[in-house]
C-alpha cells in the first residue's frame, strides 16, 4: 500500500424498495392507527381518527397564530443546538489533546446522559429567570452532551498513522487538527450532531411547557387542559416533522463529509 493513491470509496445507492421502506413504514403505522380506531372505537379524547387529526391539523395551518408558534419553537431549538455545539466541539478537542482533562471529565459523561430534560428545566427557570434565552439554554445543555461524547469518540478513533505521518511531515497542531484529524472525525462528529439538533425540539418543547414562551410547547399545554387530543396529535406531527427536518439536513451533510473523508490518505507514504 506504500506510494498509492488512495481511491474513493463507491457510494451505494438504495434500490427502490429501500427508498420506499420509510413511507411503507409510515403508511402501515397509519393503516393500523385507523384500524384499531375502527375496531376497538376508542372514545376521540382517548385516540382520535387519523383524519380527524388530519382536519385539525389543517385547521391549525391556516391559522394566524400557529406560524409564529412554529418559528419560535424551530429558532430555540436551533439556537440551542448551535450554541451547544460551539461549547461541545472546543472542549472535545481539549479533552482529546489533555490527558489530565480526559481523565477528569470522561468518567463523568456517561452519568450527565441519565439527567432528563424535565429535571433541568425547573432548575434553569429558579437560576435563570423565564422565556426564549433559558429555554435556548436547556437546548443546548440538552444537545452537548451527546456532540460532546461524539467528537471525543471520533477525535479518539482517528488512524494514528496517519497523525504521526503528518507530524513526522512538521504539522503542527492546528494544522493537524484542520486537515487530518477534525476531517476524519467529521463523520461522527456529525452524527452526534444530527441527534443533537433533533433532540433539541425535546427541549425546546419542555422548556416552554415549564418556562413559559408562545412556541408549540405552550401550544401543547392549551390543548392538554383543553383535552384536545387532534389537536395535540396534530402538533406533534408538526414537531416530529420538524425534528425530522433538522436530522435529515445533518445526515445530507454526514454522507458528503463522508465522500471527502475517504479522499484522505489512510497510509503512511
Amino acid at each position: 500500500m506504500s506510494g498509492s493513491t488512495p481511491q474513493p470509496r463507491r457510494r451505494v445507492r438504495p434500490h427502490g424498495l429501500q427508498a420506499a421502506a420509510p413511507w411503507l413504514f409510515g403508511l402501515t403505522l397509519l393503516l393500523a392507527w385507523a384500524l384499531v380506531v375502527a375496531v376497538a372505537a376508542p372514545p376521540p379524547y382517548m385516540l382520535p381518527a387519523p383524519l380527524a387529526v388530519a382536519e385539525r391539523l389543517g385547521t391549525a395551518l391556516g391559522s394566524p397564530v400557529f406560524w409564529p408558534a412554529v418559528r419560535e419553537t424551530f429558532a430555540e431549538a436551533v439556537g440551542g443546538s448551535l450554541l451547544g455545539t460551539a461549547v461541545a466541539l472546543p472542549l472535545a478537542v481539549a479533552i482529546h489533546r489533555s490527558r489530565l482533562l480526559n481523565a477528569a471529565i470522561t468518567p463523568f459523561l456517561g452519568a450527565t446522559q441519565a439527567i432528563p430534560a424535565i429535571a433541568i428545566a425547573p432548575l434553569l427557570a429558579i437560576w435563570v429567570g423565564y422565556g426564549i434565552g433559558p429555554i435556548i439554554l436547556l437546548c443546548a445543555l440538552m444537545v452537548f452532551f451527546p456532540i460532546l461524547v461524539s467528537a471525543v469518540v471520533g477525535l479518539r478513533h482517528v488512524d494514528h498513522h496517519v497523525v504521526d505521518a503528518a507530524r513526522m511531515d512538521g504539522a503542527g497542531s492546528f494544522a493537524l487538527l484542520r486537515h487530518i484529524e477534525f476531517p476524519l472525525a467529521l463523520p461522527t462528529v456529525l452524527a452526534g450532531l444530527r441527534n443533537g439538533f433533533a433532540l433539541a425540539v425535546t427541549g425546546a418543547v419542555v422548556g416552554e411547557m415549564v418556562m413559559g414562551g408562545s412556541g408549540l410547547g405552550q401550544l401543547l399545554t392549551i390543548q392538554r387542559d383543553a383535552v384536545d387530543t387532534a389537536g395535540m396529535f396534530a402538533t406533534i406531527v408538526v414537531l416530529c416533522a420538524m425534528a425530522s427536518a433538522l436530522y435529515g439536513l445533518i445526515l445530507l451533510i454526514e454522507r458528503r463529509s463522508r465522500t471527502v473523508a475517504s479522499l484522505l490518505p489512510t497510509d503512511r507514504p
